[in-house]
């Protein structure tokens, strides 16, 4: 008897210094976020130069080129809420003064505020728990994937890798000199209190999917497609730093269905 509770309070201490050891490494990866931030890599894997937008500007004024294969690192600070989206179809002077196709956010390189729609966002806020997604809601102008790197607890990848531009509806379809460079949301071409999630159907129980938003998800379920897309959309994860890449898959076609 004495022996077996000698083996059950080994057991116990054991366990205890493993959960003291877990708390330690946890406190210190913390206090490294706190002292070093969270590091962010944006990758352009498109065949055309993107222009990337943050939100707040803690880097490089909020934008900057990014040409194929590129890639820039920033550290975001702890507790930071922020979005990241690619703007396409920019022509910039040599005083960074231009405008973009899709995406804008402002009258020049450096944003200025948030990206126009149509654009494909990434958003974040960061902190013990970090919260993460990628929303279609206003609208779609590249592929973008959001993967973390370590961390701890679900830690999924968000977004999408298909390509809706070549089977956006018509009325949905963003065209430039006859190119389609993005597809719209059905709020932004509509302008209705149903597609928008306003007024009167502006909660959750009124707040439905419609036959566009359904086709959004359908392409791609680790996204927003509409105001009210929680359960499925928003990941988290502790502890970890993140990828934004762009045309990852470079490009998965999918057909685009409303019926």
């Amino acid at each position: 008897m004495q022996a077996h509770s000698k083996i059950v309070e080994e057991a116990k201490a054991k366990k205890t210094k493993i959960v003291q050891k877990d708390l330690e490494m946890e406190n210190a990866v913390r206090g490294t976020r706190l002292s070093e931030g969270i590091k962010f890599t944006i990758i352009n894997y498109c065949k055309e130069t993107i222009w990337p937008g943050i939100t707040p500007n803690n880097f490089s004024g909020g934008g900057f080129a990014l040409k194929p294969t590129q890639s820039a690192v920033f550290t975001a600070p702890p507790a930071w809420n922020g979005r990241i989206w690619a703007r396409t179809g920019c022509n910039f002077d040599k005083n960074d003064n231009g405008t973009c196709q899709t995406g804008g956010c402002g009258s020049s390189l450096q944003c200025t505020g948030p990206g126009h729609p149509p654009a494909s966002i990434a958003e974040f806020a960061l902190g013990d728990i970090d919260y993460y997604d990628v929303s279609l809601v206003d609208g779609f102008n590249l592929p973008i994937v959001v993967k973390p790197v370590g961390g701890k607890g679900n830690c999924s990848s968000a977004g999408c890798d298909a390509d809706l531009r070549p089977n956006c509806p018509p009325e949905l379809t963003l065209r430039v000199d006859g190119k389609t460079v993005a597809c719209q949301s059905a709020c932004s071409v509509f302008d209705t209190d149903e597609y928008c999630c306003r007024g009167a159907f502006s909660t959750p129980m009124a707040c439905l999917p419609t036959n566009y938003s359904r086709s959004f998800k359908t392409a791609c379920p680790a996204a927003y497609s509409f105001a009210h897309d929680d359960p499925t959309s928003i990941i988290t994860c502790s502890a970890a730093d993140y990828v934004v890449s762009f045309c990852s898959s470079r490009h998965v076609l999918f057909p685009f269905s409303t019926t």
